[in-house]
């Protein structure tokens, strides 16, 4: 594929991005496009490896290979027609999946890996720009009528999905947008909305309909739902945040990652008003969570003005390099460092939060103590306090981003059925079928917080399930990878 020497004669080269400076002063994507050469070479260095363990570490089982060949040989329609069959919102993955197909790149086993992620986007932005994506209806209808709650990622593959197999799907949103969590969790220095917004206006061309505004389980019950359409697809995500069980918890100045940047997210998209405490300017924010939501907060402190960014992370700072114990194609774990973390701020490893106290309720400093892991043999790590390590953080805004214990799913069990697991996800079964007849759960509402490349292959996988259900037999719809013909 591609070059055969490809990989040799062209070192991989990341896009560029826009100054640090410049950035931290708007809200606008950070990444720039690459230069169409530059293009050709980066899907160049993709080599005759024989297995494409990319396809493996792909959840969307996206034909890697295939379009980075059609990228050099400057084939850039071919490769959307590849590249959509299996995925449809590149545009999104290529900007903010952390690429586990990279990770499973035959080169990395040595070498720096292809750029899938970066001509993920190269090509949906082409394809774009060229008048390439069209809204493409159904040929038929079938009659049967399917409900979506929620348009986050899983929600929207699985309603273009079924709106594909020529089923008429209306997708439920709570909020005033839809979008879910690409539209008010992600800073629009990741993901511009417009970007957002061009697809949903195709997916609505198809004959998709979205109804905003809906709370579902709340004025419109599960039940009322239910017997509205012929099939159910949950898709309400994992928005339950981790909460911080310490003393002073209840002090004024403490809020949730999720709260933080929703906030924000409205306030760049003209909705609202601010408010005070959630605004970072001038004060010294602590945010607890090393992970991309931390990073963020991050991001989004350091643009709102921040006087200072401190980001604690309870595990101790990850190798340079592989461990032994962490083998190629498995996903490395191995210290990065995010945009947002470029732009400034500070990073403090392995600190356990104690307790938190201030004066006339208001947040004044975070008490750590310095933490290790601890390995045994026969036995989970554990983490175990270092006496005499004690310190003390200054913090006027603690931003929790510990990430997500499980959806919200209100009452769901009581009006449907449904079984949860015991981690409060929703409990499925191969299919994404619920206990309920006719309910399918996909994403992080039955997976628990993952990855948005995960979040559109269950949305797929489920809608699949849906279409079998109805039909009473087969599905039209493509399987993984290689057979998809949507």
């Amino acid at each position: 594929m591609g070059k055969p020497t490809g990989f040799m004669e062209w070192p991989r080269v990341h896009a560029h991005k826009r100054d640090k400076q410049e950035r931290v002063g708007d809200w606008k994507e950070f990444a720039l496009p690459l230069a169409p050469e530059e293009a050709k070479r980066q899907s160049g260095r993709c080599m005759d490896c024989g297995v494409p363990f990319c396809h493996q570490g792909c959840p969307l089982g996206n034909l890697i290979p295939d379009f980075n060949e059609a990228v050099y040989r400057g084939r850039w329609r071919e490769a959307y027609e590849l590249l959509s069959r299996t995925n449809g919102f590149p545009e999104m993955t290529g900007r903010l999946c952390p690429a586990p197909c990279e990770a499973a790149c035959v080169l990395a086993i040595d070498r720096d890996a292809v750029t899938i992620e970066q001509m993920e986007k190269e090509i949906a932005e082409r394809a774009f720009a060229e008048g390439w994506v069209k809204p493409r209806p159904p040929a038929r209808r079938t009659g049967r009528s399917v409900g979506v709650v929620g348009s986050g990622p899983a929600g929207l593959a699985a309603a273009a999905q079924l709106n594909a197999a020529g089923h008429s799907v209306t997708l439920y949103e709570r909020d005033s947008k839809p979008g879910g969590l690409l539209r008010y969790g992600i800073p629009d220095f990741k993901l511009e909305k417009s970007v957002l917004d061009r697809r949903l206006a195709v997916m609505e061309a198809e004959g998709i309909t979205f109804v905003n505004g809906i709370d579902v389980g709340g004025a419109l019950s599960f039940r009322e739902l239910r017997a509205k359409h012929d099939a159910l697809v949950l898709a309400m995500g994992a928005r339950r945040p981790r909460e911080l069980e310490v003393p002073g918890r209840e002090l004024s100045g403490v809020v949730q990652a999720m709260e933080y940047l929703e906030h924000q997210n409205r306030l760049v998209a003209g909705q609202g008003e601010k408010d005070a405490r959630l605004d970072a300017a001038g004060r010294r924010v602590v945010i607890l969570g090393g992970g991309d939501t931390g990073s963020d907060c991050l991001g989004t402190a350091l643009r709102q003005g921040a006087k200072s960014v401190v980001q604690v992370e309870l595990l101790p700072a990850p190798p340079s390099v592989r461990a032994t114990g962490n083998p190629w194609p498995k996903w490395p774990v191995v210290f990065r460092t995010s945009s947002s973390q470029e732009e400034g701020g500070e990073r403090s490893f392995g600190l356990l939060t104690k307790r938190l106290s201030g004066t006339d309720g208001r947040l004044q400093a975070l008490h750590t103590v310095q933490v290790e892991l601890q390995r045994e043999p026969s036995a989970l790590p554990r983490i175990v306090e270092l006496p005499g390590t004690e310190s003390t953080l200054e913090v006027d805004l603690l931003v929790l981003a510990m990430g997500f214990t499980g959806p919200e799913t209100g009452k769901l069990s009581e009006e449907l059925g449904v079984k949860l697991t015991p981690r409060g996800t929703v409990q499925v079964d191969a299919r994404f079928a619920t206990t309920a007849d006719g309910v399918f759960c996909a994403g992080d509402a039955s997976r628990g917080a993952s990855l948005i490349v995960w979040a559109l292959s269950d949305g797929r996988e489920a809608a699949k399930s849906v279409d079998a259900y109805l039909s009473g037999g087969k599905s039209v719809l493509p399987t993984r990878g290689a057979d998809c013909a949507f």
